[in-house]
């Protein structure tokens, strides 16, 4: 589940339940994620988006192991394995006072830092582009099998602001464009695909990857009329992701 995706009191519902009548339209009693992953995992993505009034919350559940569902009086125990996800600088965001430092600790018994697409290797890249590929192959059974060399090459330049979701939905989208046929070509990628790395344009110019990224989500808002949940969506980031980066590039 996304923490970054919903309001504070349907995230509260959604983790640790509600008690009938807790909250508007709530007829029956309704478990929560955390209670049904009892014995199992559980993984929050966009941890750093949790909102504030329910970080005392999840703390307390890490520390205790228990917690009451909304509106309710008795606690519930649980063994839930939790695994937190985020795109941010967790420590930056304790410094900026918008995450618990207490929080930080207790979440942070194994991090794990994974590189963003851009800063992959080719051959990771590569090996990416082909797994999605074969995964969405077996999804879409018309779609087309291969892809041509100059849309595989155009692929391993871009940079991939959206990382890997990002991936597959242009990967999805080609495939969807180019049903029927026996390889994705540049034709089913979308424009910044065809315009930055057309055939015309082979001179290099030096641009860092927070320009690439910036003109891609620019271009991306401009399409979408600014709508930033379609915009979101195409990129392969949350909506609060998304806020961000309009905030770090000054965009409109």
């Amino acid at each position: 589940v996304s923490c970054g995706a919903t309001s504070a009191v349907t995230l509260d519902s959604e983790l640790f339940g509600h008690e009938r009548g807790a909250v508007a339209g709530a007829e029956d009693r309704k478990q929560g994620l955390f209670e049904i992953a009892d014995q199992g995992t559980l993984f929050l993505d966009d941890i750093a988006d949790l909102p504030p009034e329910l970080q005392p919350k999840l703390l307390k559940m890490l520390e205790t192991r228990t917690f009451r569902r909304m509106g309710g009086t008795r606690e519930i125990e649980v063994d839930v394995r939790l695994v937190a996800g985020t795109s941010k600088d967790l420590q930056a965001e304790v410094e900026a006072g918008r995450f618990r430092e207490d929080l930080y600790y207790r979440l942070s018994v194994m991090p794990l830092s994974l590189p963003p697409v851009s800063d992959r290797p080719k051959e990771d890249r590569v090996a990416l582009l082909h797994r999605l590929h074969h995964e969405l192959a077996a999804e879409l059974s018309d779609g087309p099998t291969t892809i041509s060399p100059d849309a595989f090459d155009r692929m391993l330049a871009y940079a991939w602001p959206g990382n890997i979701r990002e991936m597959r939905n242009v990967l999805e989208r080609a495939m969807i464009l180019a049903r029927g046929q026996d390889q994705i070509e540049v034709e089913h990628l979308p424009g910044e695909f065809r315009a930055r790395y057309g055939l015309g344009d082979r001179r290099h110019t030096p641009v860092s990857l927070d320009e690439l990224e910036r003109q891609h989500i620019e271009r991306t808002l401009r399409h979408h009329d600014g709508n930033r949940t379609r915009s979101a969506v195409e990129l392969g980031i949350s909506r609060a992701t998304l806020i961000n980066k309009i905030k770090r590039y000054s965009l409109k």
